[in-house]
């Protein structure tokens, strides 16, 4: 039995090349796409402006999926984190962040992560697939339905870096349950599956599908130079998160073997050449690690390092988990580094600590649920 075709699969214009395949008119999958993302259609028979044939003929060849939270943690500062069943026995996690009285949504792209960085929780799964463009998508939309279903009570007055005011649009106030930005820095590397990032950002960012403003989406990467070409060609609009965390080759080969294949000299040669519109800049995002990379001299390689590329950074204090031999930095030590940047006019932002007393950290969540789930089948 061929199986049915994920609508969510595909873009407006794959969308239209669909329905063109079985015979129909263009506009039709302008009818579909819209009741999918912009009415958050669950199956065909909500479909009220289009044939009850047609509806019957698509719900034979085709599915509209959509994602369930098997797991929602709220911190006390309004940070959610929800962890998603994908229905084939994996999951991943995605993050509502609360941002002065805005909410910012961290989505997975990768069940696990095949860059192997030291310091990061999600690398220790491993790789085990791709998520598809309906998986990326449907993060969304369920954290959306989820807000409308719980408002959040608490919106914490706290900035990331993640919309500085510059290139802003001032749309007024806001739903608590409107999400305003999206960020692809939760598991896995996004540029590792560009096949399916691409078309999930162009169906965020199109004026029928989820209506995000391209200003408003960021892709982090732990530095695939290849694959920022491509970004910046096919979609060059959209924000641009560089993972960096170290200042010379050989520590950042250390913590971050990606580096070993590219390393510092082309990874920054790959930034300068991004396409960022306007006065867009490409956010350096630098986890610090307590005696490994927080120095006053790490400081000043950083800002020799980035000070020809128009940049903002975002200093990440590391989050310490379970089995990870790195540290956080001392208080004093990420008020010194900060200091050092702000006092040479870069733009700086230290991200605070969100969601202490959940499992804040990319990975925490899915670890404990299958730890807990392992007792329990010892136990049983």
């Amino acid at each position: 039995m061929t199986p049915k075709t994920d609508l969510k699969n595909f873009t407006l214009p794959a969308l239209e090349q669909f329905l063109k395949g079985h015979g129909k008119e263009r506009f039709r999958a302008l009818q579909v796409f819209k009741w999918i993302y912009q009415q958050d259609a669950h199956g065909f028979d909500e479909m009220t402006n289009i044939s009850k044939a047609l509806r019957a003929e698509l719900a034979e060849t085709a599915i509209i999926s959509n994602l369930e939270s098997e797991a929602i943690e709220e911190g006390s500062d309004g940070t959610r984190k929800y962890l998603f069943n994908l229905g084939d026995g994996h999951a991943v996690e995605s993050v509502l962040i609360p941002i002065e009285g805005r909410n910012t949504l961290c989505i997975s792209s990768q069940v696990g992560c095949a860059m192997a960085c030291e310091f990061c929780l999600t690398g220790t799964f491993k790789l085990t697939r791709n998520l598809t463009t309906a998986e990326i998508v449907n993060q969304i939309m369920a954290v959306k339905r989820d807000l409308v279903r719980n408002p959040p009570a608490l919106l914490a007055d706290v900035a990331d870096g993640g919309d500085d005011g510059e290139d802003s649009d001032d749309e007024g106030p806001e739903s608590p349950a409107a999400i305003r930005n999206i960020v692809l820095m939760g598991m896995g590397e996004p540029l590792h599956n560009l096949d399916n990032v691409i078309p999930a950002i162009q169906i965020m960012i199109d004026g029928n599908g989820l209506q995000l403003s391209n200003r408003r989406v960021t892709v982090s990467t732990c530095g695939l130079v290849p694959e920022m070409s491509r970004l910046g060609r096919e979609i060059p609009n959209v924000n641009l998160a560089v993972s960096l965390n170290a200042t010379t080759d050989e520590l950042r080969n250390r913590i971050m073997p990606v580096n070993r294949s590219y390393p510092l000299k082309e990874l920054l040669k790959a930034c300068k050449e991004f396409p960022l519109p306007g006065r867009r800049k490409v956010t350096f995002e630098y986890v610090m690690l307590g005696g490994i990379n927080d120095t006053l001299e790490d400081a000043k390689r950083l800002l020799k390092l980035i000070s020809d590329i128009p940049n903002k950074v975002n200093l990440i204090p590391f989050n310490e988990h379970e089995g990870c031999e790195f540290k956080a930095p001392t208080r004093a030590a990420i008020d010194a580094f900060h200091k050092y940047l702000i006092d040479r006019h870069v733009t700086v932002i230290t991200r605070d600590s969100r969601g202490g007393d959940i499992s804040a950290a990319c990975g925490q969540l899915k670890g404990k649920l299958e730890n807990k789930e392992i007792v329990e089948t010892q136990s049983n």
